[in-house]
């Protein structure tokens, strides 16, 4: 990459953004791809693809060892998603509304 690319996001009230196009084609970033973020001391923050899988949260990676083993071990325990699957969720959650931008609590905010 021999030419500066510039390019702005916007935050959501939910601390969200999207990558822009530019970006994600400059790093080659693809769907649940993960970033890694630098902040430099005068504040200057450099962005680039994860390199590998160390910064992973430890519970998460040792609750998906745990899946991945208990499956290889029963897979008798493994079921197809049926219709009446996504009908008993859909019932489950019937009535629930998510709004992805609704602002965080205020105990939320503080990180």
């Amino acid at each position: 990459m021999n030419t500066a690319i510039e390019d702005d996001s916007t935050l959501t009230n939910r601390y969200q953004t999207t990558v822009p196009a530019s970006v994600r084609r400059a790093l080659k970033l693809k769907r649940r791809d993960r970033i890694h973020y630098v902040i430099r001391p005068n504040g200057e923050v450099v962005l680039t693809r994860a390199r590998d899988e160390s910064s992973q949260d430890p519970v998460i990676a040792s609750f998906l060892a745990f899946l991945e083993s208990d499956l290889q071990e029963h897979p008798e325990n493994i079921r197809s998603v049926t219709a009446s699957t996504f009908a008993e969720a859909e019932r489950l959650t019937a009535g629930v509304e998510v709004d992805l931008d609704e602002a965080l609590p205020e105990d939320d905010d503080d990180e």
